[in-house]
C-alpha cells in the first residue's frame, strides 16, 4: 500500500524562536494566540518574545543557563518559552501541580537559575527552595493581566485577591516588574545549533525515579513540520486549533503549540481542562483542529451541551498520550457523524523521547487495532525484547524507532541514554521505546501493550515506583504495590495494595494518614484514587510483588462488573 503522504520533507536550520519569527513577518497581523477572548498578532508575539528575552538577559541568564517554567497554558508561559530558545537559554518545563518535593527534584537536577509560576503556586515553590542547593529567583505571574477586564475583575474577586501577597521574599519578582529589566538591552544573534539542548521534559522510569529528556530545537522543529505533512490537511492562517492539552506534556508542546504557530495558525489557550468548558469552546470558538487524550474525547460523548452541537467545523481530531480501544473509536466517529463532522478520530502514537507522536492514522484509511503510519523520515522496526534482533511483519516484539525528533537524550544520566538509544548495526541511532507491537506489510504499526510498568492516567505517566517508595517509607507499611485499573474515563485509574506492618490496622484513618504522606511527595494527578489493604500480596518465584497477577485480578473484577464491556 503507498503512503498517503511524502515520506522525506526539508527541514530548515532555524530555532523555534525562528520559525514563530518567521511567521510574524508573514503574517503580522494574524493572532498568534488567544486567551478567554484576547487576541494576541503574531506580530506583537514575536514583540513580547524579544521584550522577555531582553529581560532574561538583563537579569543574567546566558546560553545554557537553565530555568524552569512550571505553568499552565497562558501568554506568560508562551513568551517565557520562546523567550529562553530566543537567547538559547534551556526550558525546564515543569508540571504546576507537581509536589513539593518534585519542584525540588527539577530545579536540582537542572540547576535552574530561576522558576517561572503563577501567583496561586508560589508559596508551594518557595517551600521547595529550602531543598534545592542553589539559589532560584521565583518569577511570579498573574492571571488577571492577561485577562479581559471583565474576566480579571471576576477572577480577582473570587480567587486572585489570595495570592496578591506574592511577591513576598526577597527571592520573588513580580512578571510585570521583571520585563521593566529589558529596556535599553541588545541582545547577541539568535543562533541554530543542532545538538543544542532547547528544552527539558520529564518522564519517569521503572525505579519511578523522573528522568530529564533533553530535546533540541531541530527535535521539536522537526516534529511540528513531520505532523504537518502527515495530517494530510491545509494547515495555514486562518485555522485555529484549541490548545488544552499543556506546553509542558510533549503533546501539548509539540502538536498543541509549535505545530501550529509555526504553520500561522491561531492556538486557542486553555489554562485549565473540564468537561463543560472544553465544551464551551468548542462551541463558541469554532476551532478547526483539536487534539488530545481519549479520556477528553470521551467525557464529550457524555456532555449535554454537546448533544445538539453542529460540529461540522471541525477539520481534524488527533487522538495520543494513551492508546485508543477500537470501541470508544467507534463511539466517538458516531458522534462526529451525529454532530455534522465529515473527518474520523486519528490515533498518534509515541514517547516524550521523541517529543511526541511518531506515527499517525492516514485521514481517510483506517485499519482496525493500528496506530496507523510513520511520520516522514521516521522509520520503525520491531525487535526480539532486550535484543538487536529485527523480527518480520507480523511478528510482535518491542517497537523501535529512528528519526530526526528522537531526543538528544537523559539529563546527566549516560546510562539510561545508552539503555534507551542504540546505535545498531546499520549505523543507525535507534529509540527503544519498552512498548510492544508489531507490524504489518503494508507499514502499518500496531500496539500492543507496554512493556514497561508504567500506568496512564488522563494522558499523564504515573510511576508506580514512586508512589510505592513513599508508602514503603512509612513505619506503618510492610510493602505496597501499585497498579493501573481499567477506567472508562481515566483509561486507567491508580489503586494502591497495602500490607502493613505488624501492630497496625486497616481502618479509614490509615487511608487518610498513607494519602496525606503522599500527597507531600507526589503530583495530585498520580494520586491513588483507591486504597486497599491485604494481608499480603502474590509473589514470584525471586520473592517479588507480582504486580501483573493483582492486574488480572483488578480488571477481571471489572469485567464481571461491566459483562458486556
Amino acid at each position: 500500500m503507498e503512503v498517503p503522504f511524502r515520506t522525506h520533507i526539508e527541514y530548515p536550520e532555524l530555532t523555534m524562536a525562528q520559525m514563530v519569527e518567521r511567521m510574524a513577518k508573514k503574517y503580522p497581523n494574524e493572532p498568534a494566540y488567544e486567551f478567554y477572548g484576547n487576541k494576541t498578532s503574531y506580530a506583537k508575539f514575536y514583540e513580547d518574545i524579544e521584550t522577555t528575552a531582553k529581560a532574561f538577559f538583563a537579569m543574567g541568564i546566558r546560553r545554557d543557563d537553565r530555568v524552569t517554567i512550571c505553568m499552565p497554558n497562558t501568554p506568560q508561559a508562551m513568551d517565557c518559552f520562546y523567550a529562553l530558545d530566543r537567547i538559547g537559554a534551556v526550558a525546564n518545563m515543569v508540571h504546576p501541580q507537581s509536589a513539593q518535593e518534585e519542584i525540588s527534584f527539577y530545579l536540582n537536577v537542572s540547576k535552574s537559575k530561576a522558576i517561572l509560576t503563577l501567583d496561586m503556586f508560589t508559596e508551594k515553590v518557595q517551600a521547595s527552595l529550602a531543598d534545592v542547593n542553589h539559589p532560584v529567583t521565583i518569577l511570579v505571574a498573574r492571571m488577571q493581566d492577561k485577562l479581559p477586564i471583565h474576566l480579571a475583575a471576576a477572577y480577582i474577586a473570587k480567587a486572585g485577591r489570595h495570592y496578591l501577597k506574592f511577591p513576598n521574599t526577597a527571592n520573588q519578582v513580580l512578571w510585570k516588574q521583571f520585563l521593566k529589566g529589558a529596556k535599553g538591552i541588545s541582545l547577541p544573534a539568535n543562533v541554530f545549533d543542532p545538538d543544542h539542548t532547547a528544552a527539558i521534559l520529564y518522564s519517569g522510569g521503572t525505579s519511578g525515579v523522573p528522568k530529564g529528556i533533553c530535546l533540541t530545537d531541530a527535535n521539536i522543529n522537526a516534529t511540528a513540520l513531520q505532523a504537518r505533512e502527515a495530517i494530510q490537511q491545509e494547515f495555514h492562517n486562518g485555522l485555529s486549533i484549541l490548545s488544552c492539552m499543556p506546553l509542558f506534556h510533549g503533546f501539548g508542546l509539540g502538536i498543541n503549540i509549535h505545530t501550529a504557530l509555526i504553520h500561522g495558525a491561531c492556538c486557542i489557550l486553555m489554562p485549565t481542562f473540564n468537561t463543560k468548558s472544553y465544551a464551551h469552546m468548542l462551541i463558541k470558538k469554532h476551532p478547526n483542529f483539536i487534539a488530545g487524550v481519549p479520556t477528553i474525547f470521551d467525557a464529550l460523548l457524555h456532555t449535554p451541551e454537546l448533544e445538539h452541537a453542529d460540529l461540522s467545523f471541525l477539520k481534524g481530531m488527533f487522538c495520543g498520550g494513551d492508546s485508543l480501544t477500537v470501541e470508544l473509536k467507534k463511539k466517538i466517529d458516531t458522534f462526529l457523524k451525529e454532530h455534522g463532522a465529515t473527518i474520523q478520530v486519528r490515533e498518534g502514537y509515541g514517547l516524550t523521547e521523541c517529543v511526541t507522536a511518531s506515527c499517525l492514522t492516514p485521514k481517510d484509511t483506517y485499519k482496525e487495532g493500528s496506530i496507523g503510519l510513520p511520520f516522514p523520515d521516521t522509520v520503525y522496526a520491531i525487535v526480539t525484547p532486550d535484543t538487536d534482533e529485527v523480527l518480520p511483519n507480523g511478528e510482535e516484539g518491542e517497537i523501535i524507532l529512528r528519526g530526526p525528533s528522537v531526543m538528544k537524550g537523559y539529563l546527566d544520566n549516560e546510562e539510561e541514554t545508552n539503555k534507551t538509544l542504540r546505535r545498531l548495526a546499520d549505523g543507525n541511532i535507534w529509540l527503544y521505546t519498552g512498548d510492544q507491537g508489531w507490524m504489518d506489510d503494508d507499514g502499518y504499526v500496531y500496539f500492543r501493550q507496554r512493556i514497561k510498568r508504567m500506568i496512564i492516567t488522563n494522558g499523564y505517566n504515573v510511576y508506580p515506583g514512586q508512589l510505592e517508595n513513599v508508602m514503603d517509607g512509612m513505619k506503618e507499611v510492610a510493602y505496597s504495590c501499585v497498579i493501573g485499573v481499567k477506567d472508562p474515563r481515566r483509561m486507567q485509574r491508580v489503586r494502591a495494595y497495602v500490607v502493613l506492618n505488624e501492630g497496625y490496622e486497616a481502618s479509614d484513618a490509615m487511608k487518610e494518614k498513607i494519602m496525606k504522606a503522599l500527597e507531600q511527595k507526589i503530583a495530585r494527578y498520580a494520586l491513588p484514587k483507591e486504597i486497599i489493604f491485604r494481608e499480603e500480596l502474590p509473589k514470584t518465584l525471586v520473592g517479588k510483588v507480582a504486580f501483573r497477577v493483582l492486574e488480572d485480578e483488578a480488571n477481571k473484577e471489572g469485567q464481571e462488573e461491566n459483562p458486556k464491556g
